[in-house]
């Protein structure tokens, strides 16, 4: 038997007819039935079917005395064509979606920093696009948000992938390394020092992540390997709202990300020590799942946030 060429149906034409034929023999069983169906006479039918098993060279029905039976070929032929039918059934829903001014639904989950700018520069370009689609938001932790993803609750994530969670079935595209920076309340006395060190805040109170958390860990170990003791007096939350009104109320100290900082800087909320950290945080990126068939609104936010991180990183 010889290998079908990767490029066999161009070069032979393969016909829409020629799938329905296979979905209606699979169902009817029999020849004439399933030309009726399809509204061809028996003949026309029969040729279709051998015009596709010689292009195939294969034998994809059994012919009995009371019917036909599908061989191990055409049960594969019949599961690809009802999928190569859902999949033009699909293509045309969306070009009446794209017709209609790109409604629909998308659902995307994204970590804290790129919630700042990246996806809303990505979603104002998409509005003024598309302004009857619907963008749902879901900003969390990397962790929970590959859960949802593998649900298929959202249609993309912008996140990372931590070490120890499977890859399996995903694309990354990496965007950029998230460099750390430490905060305090606007008009914290810390501010006035020149030429801060690590051994001048390590004593300090501090707002951090849970033990056990990346961040946490990395922010211990920046001051274990400069011989100091990370801090003590520490309150361990989250929560930007807590976060916040804590930094507001106190002359705590917070770890977090450049780009965060920045924002909640420009708001005059909070301040950033001029003292280089460092440690960075791992690289985030786009995450998508292989197998997941993209909507047009979906897809025309996912090159928003490409064309967006082109421009920010």
């Amino acid at each position: 038997m010889t290998t079908p060429n990767p490029n066999w149906f161009l070069k032979a034409r393969l016909k829409t007819r020629q799938l329905l034929l296979m979905i209606a023999l699979d169902e009817h069983r029999n020849i004439h039935r399933a030309a009726e169906e399809l509204h061809m006479t028996q003949p026309a039918a029969s040729k279709q079917l051998k015009d596709l098993e010689d292009m195939l060279d294969v034998k994809l029905f059994e012919r009995l005395p009371r019917g036909m039976e599908p061989t191990l070929y055409g049960e594969t032929m019949i599961r690809h064509a009802r999928m190569a039918l859902t999949s033009l059934a699909l293509a045309h829903d969306d070009i009446v979606t794209l017709k209609a001014g790109l409604s629909g639904q998308v659902e995307v989950g994204v970590i804290m920093t790129p919630a700042m700018n990246l996806l809303p520069n990505a979603i104002t370009r998409v509005k003024k696009e598309a302004p009857l689609l619907r963008i749902g938001v879901q900003v969390e932790a990397s962790n929970v948000l590959m859960e949802l993803l593998q649900r298929g609750t959202l249609d993309f994530m912008i996140g990372r992938i931590l070490e120890k969670e499977s890859t399996a079935g995903l694309v990354y595209e990496e965007l950029t390394e998230e460099p750390a920076c430490a905060v305090v309340r606007t008009g914290h006395p810390l501010l006035a020092r020149d030429k801060l060190q690590l051994k001048d805040i390590a004593n300090r109170p501090w707002i951090l992540p849970p033990q056990g958390s990346i961040l946490r860990h990395r922010c211990d170990m920046m001051f274990r390997r400069a011989g100091l003791e990370p801090p003590v007096d520490v309150v361990d939350t989250t929560s930007q709202l807590l976060i916040t009104a804590l930094l507001q109320k106190t002359d705590a100290l917070h770890v977090m990300p450049v780009e965060v900082a920045r924002y909640y800087e420009e708001l005059n909320v909070l301040s950033i020590l001029p003292l280089e950290l460092p440690f960075r945080m791992d690289a985030f990126g786009i995450i998508t799942k292989a197998d997941h068939l993209m909507s047009p609104g979906a897809n025309l936010l996912l090159q928003a946030v490409r064309s967006a991180a082109k421009e920010l990183y």
